[in-house]
């Protein structure tokens, strides 16, 4: 592992960090070109969750089952994302030592039949074999219909604080790169991606899983990673701190601050928000418990095809939205601004906020303190003018017209409709749209 660290660090560097950039940089530029965002005969939006466990690693139930839940609620992709491993080898478990036990066990062999399903009796245990990845796909994935994704959770740490890492359509299994920082681990893991998306031909992308899960990523240190253009903004699961609080920043405050620094400062990329379930819980739902369970978050990605190459190519263009239930029928980008369309349900209101940084922003920090007044290790307080609300209306259709100073806007749908199976008390549904480049931001060139 250390000979392979090393090389993916010090060998392959130069030719993955370009490579990145200038895909960033495409990205980028795009933004400023008209484009919109729309169903047409030609393009269609896909509907997905990029963040799913399963008894391969720490998730309660079987691929196929999961698969097949997904599949049976209109969804039209599913990355598989197991924790430091890929479900392509041969693997038993006992029947009920699991997080699923007898009961995800039953419900196997009531919906797939005896036939299917595999058991054997090794020194008196009770053992079933998890089907691979690839006879999941053979079993439910519909060209056109229904796809299949390979990923993995690169689970990773620094100190005593996890650093989660998916990746979408990953060939290889890549193992925890480790680091001598937080910024550090987490640009090995993704050089590392990078370097098998080199070395492989195949499109992967990689995001940042719950930078709030127990407050380890701060913005200041994300921003920094090149090559991480994506994260979580929001998670499904229960424990993972979307909102922050009075000492932490919330996921969407880390997005403005990182977005901000990004364009004015460090000359990258925007940083895109996804909304994922990281789902481990698959029995009863909802269970009524604040459980980590599928069905609270996806994307929708407007693409030509139904095929892993096609949807990584429109998300790295930014051609997606992010949502908890909020459906849009149209986004309109241009240098003129940014323009919405809700595909509104009867009897539910909308608000939609505009959000953005203008040229001539307090760029002053605090550290955050704790009770005692001492200096937190967790994202510092900024002014509001990063991250103002430069707009809001309760309209179902809106516009926003640059003003000639705005790095980025960004938009905001929140309805009143609660969601029907929620992470925390109260939750609505809402959709995140991705940042257009300002006319106040500077042109970015490769460093």
């Amino acid at each position: 592992m250390n000979a392979f660290r090393k090389l993916s660090i010090s060998v392959v560097m130069l030719v993955i960090i370009t490579s990145a950039l200038l895909l960033n940089i495409q990205t980028n530029s795009s933004s400023a070109e008209a484009e919109t965002l729309q169903a047409t005969p030609e393009l269609k939006w896909y509907r997905g969750n990029m963040h799913t466990h399963s008894l391969w690693s720490d998730g309660d139930d079987y691929l196929e089952m999961i698969g097949a839940w997904y599949k049976e609620r209109n969804y039209d992709f599913l990355v598989y994302t197991d924790h430091n491993v890929l479900s392509n080898t041969e693997r038993w478990i006992d029947v009920i030592k699991n997080k699923g036990g007898q009961k995800a066990f039953d419900k196997l062999k009531a919906r797939f039949g005896e036939k299917w399903v595999e058991e054997r009796t090794v020194k008196g245990k009770h053992e079933v074999r998890l089907k691979r990845y690839d006879e999941v796909v053979a079993l439910l994935a519909e060209k056109d219909k229904y796809l299949l994704i390979q990923g993995e959770e690169i689970s990773d740490s620094f100190g005593k604080k996890p650093i989660h890492m998916n990746t979408t359509n990953i060939q290889e299994a890549i193992p925890p790169m480790k680091g001598k920082s937080f910024v550090e681990t987490m640009q090995n893991n993704v050089n590392a991606v990078q370097a098998q998306r080199e070395r492989t031909g195949k499109p992967i992308l990689i995001h940042l899983n719950h930078p709030n899960f127990h407050y380890a990523i701060t913005a200041e240190q994300l921003m920094r990673v090149r090559g991480e253009n994506f994260f979580e903004v929001y998670n499904g699961h229960p424990s993972v701190k979307n909102r922050g609080d009075e000492r932490h920043a919330s996921t969407e405050r880390i997005w403005d601050i990182i977005l901000t620094k990004r364009i004015s400062e460090l000359n990258m990329p925007v940083m895109y928000g996804l909304a994922t379930d990281d789902g481990h819980e698959y029995h009863d739902i909802p269970s009524g418990s604040k459980k980590s369970e599928p069905g609270r978050g996806w994307v929708m990605v407007l693409s030509k095809k139904l095929e892993t190459e096609s949807l990584i190519h429109s998300l790295e263009a930014g051609r997606f939205y992010a949502s908890s239930g909020v459906t849009l029928e149209k986004i309109s980008q241009s240098n003129k601004g940014i323009e919405i369309k809700i595909n509104a349900e009867k009897g539910i209101k909308y608000t939609i906020e505009f959000i953005g940084t203008k040229k001539g922003y307090d760029a002053t920090s605090s550290p955050m303190l704790d009770k005692n007044g001492k200096e937190m290790s967790v994202t510092r307080k900024y002014s509001n003018e990063l991250g103002m609300v430069l707009k809001k209306t309760e309209e179902t259709e809106a516009s926003y017209q640059f003003q000639g100073d705005e790095f980025y806007v960004r938009a905001k749908i929140t309805s009143t409709k609660l969601h029907a199976n929620p992470s925390f008390d109260g939750e609505v549904e809402q959709a995140w749209i991705q940042p257009a480049l300002g006319p106040g931001a500077p042109d970015q060139k490769i460093k």
